[in-house]
Order: structure tokens, then C-alpha cells, then sequence
């Protein structure tokens, strides 16, 4: 099996994302009438699933020319993140080395123990609720756009062109959103409170995908599960498989992960859970990992 880019177009996942588009002012246009809860619960899963189509467009699918594939994601329906930067800000997270750490990855949770020791009391009950699935679901959210939010204005103020490019070229897809929305029977604050949720469902996903370990690879989870959870993270629940091949496409993970388990188990010193009901059930109100970096060491 490849492991490198497909050559050619991938017709399969245009056709999911052109579904999900569908499938999203559906559920805006018709469900509100039959029960607005349900067209908030629907709602937000198709947020969700969209966050796992833009993070395949990121790493080069369905097309190889990323102007197309900006253009696909470029209304992003959690009205959140532009799309650019969450292509950069991951694509830097791709930088195995630098994994977890507090300053060098853009997706750490971790934070440096200097800067843990100045929080507040009632910041570190926050920063340790988050560490809770359930406080992730719920705070996640909300922590790690005021975060992102002031990183990419500390940028924009400093000149950074591409965080000040990425916003402009985001406002279109929004008002793109916000346009669609009016149009159906769904209420905007109802909306927001969709895609409030649906960033929510994907914080079950990146809740345990890394962990602190001197090892680069083993910090990368795999959660072995097929089950909806899998689908609606494009099986990026299969994450070491992901991180040591980024090229590969989400429906060849789980083939990939089968021919070459052990593998795949020993190079992340077997970081992995059966299924996410085990994940639920292990740290739903529990913290996994401490705040602070455990392995961080002053002046890295």
C-alpha cells in the first residue's frame, strides 16, 4: 500500500464533503420545525465531521492543488478558526520533535511548570477541569479560542502577514455561513450553540491523541475502535499511523494499521485504548494528565 499522496483526485472524500455541505443546510432548513434540540444535536455533528474534512483537505485531500482545497473548507461552519490558520497551526504540530511542548506545538495541552506556578487559584481549577474529558467537551472549547484568539492578534499587531491573510480571506466563508443560516428556519443563537458543540465532539478526539514521553513516537495515541466515533473523526483515531504517515488518506488508516500493528504498537510503546467507551469511562471526570508538562525541563 502507498503511503505517499494519491496521484490523482480523490472523488470519494470530494463527494463526502460535498454530503456534508448537504447534509448541514438540511438539517438547518428542516429540522428546526420538527424539534429545535434536534436540529442543534444534528447540527453540531456535522461541525464536527466538517472539522475531520478540513483536516484531511489540510494535508493535501481530496486534490493536490491547495487552492482548491481552501476553497472547498473556506466556510468553515464552526465560524471559529480561519482555515488557513488551523492549516498552519497544525502543520506545525506535524513537527514530531516537538510534540507536547509548551511554546513549539500549536496543539499542546501542556503548559511550562513556570508559567502553571503564576495562574491564579481559580485558573488552575479551570486549567484542571479541562483536563477532564467532560471539562474538555465543555471548556475546551472556549480556553482554546481565547487562546488562539490572543496568540493571532499578539501576530497580526506584530506584522505577522499570513495570521493577517488568513483572517481577511476567512471573512468571506463566513459571511457565506451567516448567509445560509438566515435562510432557514434556524435561529443564529441556536446555531452558535451548534457549533459550540460540535467543536465539543472534537475535543473527544484530541483529548488523549498526545502524551508526554521522552520517546517522539510514543506519544501518539491509537484508539483501536470502528465504531461512529471513528467515522466521524475520518479515523484519525489511528493518530501514530497518522502522524508517521501524514500523506496517507483516512479511509487507508485502519487497512494500514492492521498490516502493520505491531508495528505501529511498538514504535508508540503501545499507547492505545480498545474503543473511546474506554476513554469515557477511564477519564470522563478525571484528569489524564497533569497541567503542567511532567518531563519539562527549564530553558528547553
Amino acid at each position: 500500500m502507498s503511503e505517499r499522496l494519491p496521484k490523482g483526485p480523490e472523488w470519494g472524500t470530494f463527494l463526502l464533503m460535498l454530503a456534508c455541505y448537504g447534509l448541514w443546510f438540511a438539517a438547518l432548513s428542516l429540522l428546526p420545525e420538527v424539534s429545535l434540540l434536534l436540529a442543534i444535536a444534528s447540527t453540531s455533528v456535522l461541525v464536527a465531521f466538517h472539522s475531520s474534512l478540513t483536516h484531511e483537505a489540510l494535508h493535501g485531500h481530496p486534490f493536490r492543488s491547495k487552492v482548491l482545497n481552501e476553497i472547498l473548507m473556506a466556510p468553515q461552519l464552526n465560524m471559529m478558526i480561519p482555515y488557513n490558520r488551523f492549516r498552519d497551526t497544525h502543520l506545525a504540530h506535524h513537527r514530531d520533535e516537538k510534540l507536547t511542548d509548551p511554546y513549539d506545538d500549536p496543539e499542546s495541552n501542556f503548559l511550562d511548570p513556570v508559567v502553571w506556578q503564576q495562574k491564579t487559584i481559580w485558573q488552575r481549577r479551570i486549567y484542571r477541569a479541562n483536563n477532564t474529558l467532560l471539562g474538555r467537551m465543555v471548556l475546551g472549547p472556549i480556553i482554546g479560542q481565547i487562546c488562539f484568539l490572543a496568540s493571532d492578534a499578539r501576530a497580526a499587531l506584530q506584522g505577522d502577514r499570513s495570521v493577517i491573510w488568513a483572517w481577511v480571506v476567512f471573512v468571506p466563508g463566513l459571511a457565506v455561513v451567516l448567509w445560509l443560516v438566515s435562510l432557514t428556519p434556524m435561529p443564529l443563537w441556536a446555531y452558535c450553540i451548534a457549533a459550540y458543540l460540535g467543536l465539543g465532539l472534537v475535543k473527544i478526539r484530541t483529548f488523549l491523541e498526545h502524551r508526554a514521553h521522552e520517546q517522539t513516537h510514543a506519544r501518539t495515541v491509537i484508539v483501536e475502535s470502528r465504531g461512529p466515533l471513528a467515522f466521524l473523526f475520518l479515523n484519525n483515531n489511528f493518530h501514530v499511523v497518522h502522524h508517521l504517515h501524514p500523506g496517507v488518506p483516512w479511509y487507508a488508516l485502519p487497512r494500514l494499521y492492521r498490516d502493520r500493528r505491531e508495528e505501529f504498537l511498538s514504535a508508540n510503546d503501545n499507547y492505545t485504548y480498545s474503543c473511546y467507551g474506554q476513554v469515557f469511562r477511564r477519564y470522563f471526570l478525571r484528569s489524564k494528565d497533569p497541567v503542567p508538562h511532567p518531563l519539562w525541563q527549564p530553558g528547553e
